[in-house]
């Protein structure tokens, strides 16, 4: 092959392994995104907590585990990370149940125990029949917790139903935005089916917001959740962890905050 020839083909190649590179994205990406989704099989005994049933209005059945606190206190709506389980959050069921507060933490359709597939809008349709059920089965005023991916769920749920307050734990401005930061080089905008736009849902909720974040945190950037929060509506307050990444947040600090953040509530607003 002559030099010339050569140089022709380099650029084609390129292009043809650029195209490769997106299609594998495109079709793909729900698996990354959603990497917990029949990641691992159900346990026969939940380790806290009661085992529960949430049906969603298109059909799908969630499985939940539920600890019942006592009806003057707030309980805690938990939607968790992309790669997590329900089964993790034992820590955070003991440390509220030592003050008497409640907790439901459910699995995404196509998480372990939960029928489906997962997509964003099919997250949301959770996060709303969660907070429904929830609603159905106590007294208390319901606090929304969402953890990286589930900050996303937080939000919307907190934007269309009467939460009492609102923790965001690692929030971002968009799934789009970090996917931006993360793949540069790709044209994430037209690729992405699920872009979970907290940006255009946080002016909805009117609810005092704790926004917490590790200063460490190269999964969402610090810099993303600060976005958020600025554009917040108030009331709303932010604790950065500055020894603290992505994954080693829940700490006896973390836990105080979130504790003193949900009785602060009793009581008070809608």
């Amino acid at each position: 092959m002559s030099a010339t020839r050569y140089l022709l083909i380099l650029p084609l190649m390129a292009v043809i392994a650029y195209m490769a590179l997106v299609g594998l994205v495109y079709f793909s990406q729900r698996t990354l995104l959603y990497p917990g989704a029949g990641a691992t099989p159900v346990p026969e005994h939940a380790n806290w907590g009661e085992t529960v049933h949430v049906k969603t209005p298109d059909g799908e059945m969630l499985r939940g585990l539920y600890s019942q606190g006592d009806s003057d206190k707030p309980c805690v709506l938990l939607f968790f990370g992309n790669g997590d389980s329900v089964g993790n959050y034992g820590f955070l069921a003991q440390a509220l149940a030592a003050r008497r507060i409640g907790l439901l933490a459910i699995s995404y359709r196509g998480y372990p125990g939960s029928t489906g597939s997962p997509s964003e809008q099919g997250l949301l349709t959770d996060g709303i029949a969660a907070f429904d059920w929830l609603s159905a089965h106590t007294g208390s005023r319901i606090v929304v917790l969402g953890r990286s991916l589930g900050t996303g769920v937080a939000v919307n749920t907190a934007g269309n139903r009467p939460a009492a307050g609102v923790i965001l734990v690692s929030p971002y401005l968009s799934v789009l935005s970090v996917a931006q930061t993360h793949y540069p080089f790709l044209p994430v905008e037209a690729l992405l089916k699920d872009p979970f736009r907290s940006d255009l849902n946080i002016a909805k909720v009117r609810q005092p917001k704790l926004f917490l974040h590790g200063r460490l945190d190269d999964s969402i950037p610090l810099s993303s959740g600060q976005a958020l929060y600025r554009i917040a509506p108030e009331p709303k307050r932010m604790v950065i962890y500055d020894g603290a990444s992505h994954n080693d947040m829940w700490n006896d600090s973390m836990i105080g905050d979130v504790i003193r953040f949900v009785e602060a509530l009793q009581g008070n607003g809608p």
